[in-house]
């Protein structure tokens, strides 16, 4: 059977996309490589959701025509967002490419590639708006986390955002599928899951009975033996109600840390982005999380330069984030993304955008030193990721910190740790805005 290699760009909703058309195709007979050369057919799941995302995806095109052009690898075959996005395109100006598949039709993934072998060309794109099917997974993260896609698509509508266009109305997977899933998961060795989708919080209100499911899931999660840490990501501001906020406080599985997306603070552009909520919202609700959640990390992302956005509705933005003080923040400059309603407005520059997002970083910058100075002294509980060769260090994190978006906790020892061991570190330092410790005996 032919070897197939495959390459996962973007977000982890897209990466578990991946992870599942590597099981399909390994069900298959086919023999999935861990690298690329050498591969029969190369997979490239792309993201298409802003600017940046889709240059990088077409880098990693243009990178793997030149390994077919060198006889290393056979067909091409791009999947994801971008093919979802450019369904004509891609093939007309990448004739190196072989095959595009659409995000409804991931789950074709082994016909698809039996088309390429037989030396057709593929154009898969069915519907967006199907439920979910469920399949194994071949895990790419780590042995010890994991994430756990509990829905699909999106219906938010943000005037800015691509994302229901490319993924489609919101499908909350079937609760026993979830739940199942993550049985597995931690069967299979997984201490920690990360749970995700585009809008978590919105779990199960297109099920029958329309409910707020994510505080039921998330009890019965905290239930299943071997877990030690259970995270969420992308919680929408306006849908977390008193019950959620209840069962983060209470269940110890799941780590104190809320990953938020606000986007911006002023109440004009907030309603012209369609978002809900303004500032004083924002601000009762935070101070709501603190209160009722000891110990709780916030992180969230805004966008700079968006559609009404002046100095005046900056500065605003950046005293916001002075006062409130939260402990992550990612700051992106707005993209127009053609189909988008906020790209036929009237919007700052690029380079204002850029300038202004770097401002934010800066700031946020010092809160952090801040955030990880009064760490120093204190021993804190470290789940151990790995082992760096160029520095020759182990390394780690702290419950605030999500794997590949946050920090780490660096830890210096002569002995072997445990990849995915939990130990007790004594923070001594800072090194680069990461946090650096000795390990405690027990």
């Amino acid at each position: 059977m032919a070897n197939i290699g495959f390459i996962s760009l973007g977000c982890a909703k897209n990466q578990v996309d991946c992870e599942r058309m590597m099981y399909r195709v390994q069900e298959a007979g086919f023999t999935v490589q861990p690298d690329v050369v050498g591969s029969d057919v190369v997979v490239i799941n792309t993201c298409g959701f802003i600017e940046t995302a889709k240059a990088e995806a077409i880098e990693f095109i243009l990178k793997t025509a030149q390994l077919k052009e060198q006889g290393l690898v056979g067909k091409i075959l791009v999947t994801g967002c971008l093919s979802q996005r450019y369904q004509q395109d891609i093939l007309q100006e990448l004739p190196e490419v072989d095959g595009v598949l659409g995000t409804g039709s991931y789950t074709q993934i082994v016909p698809a590639i039996e088309q390429l072998l037989r030396g057709e060309t593929v154009q898969l794109f069915g519907s967006i708006d199907a439920p979910e099917e469920e399949s194994g997974r071949i895990l790419t993260t780590p042995e010890h986390y994991a994430y756990l896609k509990i829905a699909e698509g999106c219906d938010n509508r943000c005037a800015y955002c691509i994302i229901p266009y490319l993924r489609g109305k919101f499908r909350s997977r079937q609760m026993d599928d979830v739940l199942y899933e993550a049985r597995l998961l931690a069967d299979s060795g997984v201490k920690e899951l990360i749970v995700v989708a585009q809008d978590t919080s919105r779990y199960g209100t297109d099920l029958p009975g329309h409910k707020r499911l994510l505080p039921e899931l998330l009890r019965q999660i905290c239930q299943i033996e071997g877990l030690e840490w259970v995270r969420i990501h992308y919680v929408y501001p306006d849908e977390i109600d008193d019950e959620l906020i209840t069962v983060i406080a209470e269940e110890p599985k799941i780590v104190k840390y809320l990953d938020i997306p606000i986007q911006h603070c002023n109440s004009k552009i907030l309603r012209l982005m369609n978002r809900r909520g303004d500032g004083a919202f924002l601000r009762e609700l935070f101070s709501k999380l603190r209160s009722r959640i000891p110990g709780l990390v916030l992180r969230t992302s805004v966008i700079t330069g968006l559609p009404g956005e002046g100095e005046a509705e900056f500065a605003e933005l950046c005293e916001f984030l002075k006062e409130q003080r939260l402990e992550r923040v990612g700051a992106l400059p707005f993209s127009p993304e053609e189909g988008t309603p906020a790209a036929q407005m009237e919007y700052p520059d690029a380079q204002t955008a850029q300038r202004r997002a770097q401002i934010i970083e800066e700031l946020q910058s010092g809160i952090m030193d801040d955030c990880n100075g009064a760490m120093i002294g204190k021993t804190l509980d470290v789940l151990v990721d790995g082992y760096d060769e160029e520095f020759a260090q182990f390394y780690g994190r702290t419950y605030a910190d999500s794997p590949d978006i946050d920090g780490r906790v660096w830890i210096a020892t002569e002995e072997a740790l445990s990849e995915g061991a939990f130990i007790k570190v004594c923070i001594d330092g800072l090194v680069d805005g990461d946090l650096s410790g000795y390990p405690m005996e027990e």
